[in-house]
């Protein structure tokens, strides 16, 4: 076999093990427990006995961003909160789906227990969040280079998104504190491309004539962070912060 023909076969088999490699990593995809740097740090918190947490809430999450939902932005606020093992987290966002209705079917007397006879714990303090910011695109940079008919080409994008949290005393209306975390979102491309006029290049430079079967292999792989998981790290930030900044517990209140 000549010379050009090993470089023929050394390029095809390259690009071929980099998509088979592709394939691969895309398939690898276990579920598993969300464990961020901002996470770990809520649970890392000495958590407080449960008679000495102070009861708080939130009603819902507010954003005028289509692309966050607001039922998951309250759904992560309330996972970050009962996480740190500060608060006793009482419900509210989903009270007439469930404990109410619960309390309706006991009252009925279709349901056995006493639960229509209790009164539902108050919420001390108020959390309200609200997604402030979520630029698209606030940087963009794209660059490309043709080798010999071999096309090589990258991108890189970052998005923004912010969160603004408060704490309201849920008996005067006072607002105690508030803190606003922003996080940028990362996202790369990167693609190959035009692999048989590479080859025929290379060919007749050597003075041969490449292969009509030439396979012309084509690449591309990019990866952008979720915005679920940029929002998550900015509400748990944002409690990180709070809990450092305000002494909510139990004897602060009396």
């Amino acid at each position: 076999m000549n010379r050009f023909g090993k470089i023929h076969i050394a390029v095809t088999c390259i690009l071929t093990l980099s998509l088979v490699t592709a394939a691969v990593s895309a398939a690898d995809n276990d579920p598993v427990v969300e464990s961020s740097k901002q996470s770990r740090a809520l649970a890392s918190l000495p958590p407080k006995p449960l008679e000495q947490r102070m009861p708080v809430t939130i009603y819902e999450f507010h954003s005028g961003v289509p692309s966050v939902s607001v039922g998951a932005a309250t759904d992560i606020f309330t996972t970050a909160l009962i996480q740190s093992g500060q608060f006793r987290v009482v419900e509210r966002n989903r009270l007439n789906a469930g404990v109410v209705y619960e309390k309706q079917l006991n009252a009925a007397g279709m349901a056995t227990g006493d639960a229509a006879q209790h009164q539902l714990r108050g919420a001390r303090y108020i959390f309200e969040g609200t997604v402030s910011e979520a630029n698209a695109g606030e940087d963009q940079k794209q660059a490309g280079v043709n080798i010999g008919g071999l096309t090589l080409g990258g991108a890189k994008n970052k998005d923004t998104i912010a969160v603004d949290v408060r704490i309201i005393d849920a008996n005067t209306g006072d607002v105690l504190d508030s803190v606003s975390v922003s996080k940028v979102i990362d996202a790369t491309a990167a693609g190959v491309g035009g692999t048989a006029g590479f080859v025929g290049t290379l060919s007749s430079m050597t003075g041969h004539t490449a292969s009509p079967l030439t396979p012309d292999v084509n690449l591309q792989t990019s990866h952008k962070e979720g915005v679920d998981r940029a929002l998550r790290a900015c509400i748990e930030s944002a409690v990180l912060a709070l809990i450092k900044r305000v002494d909510l517990s139990s004897t602060a209140a009396n």
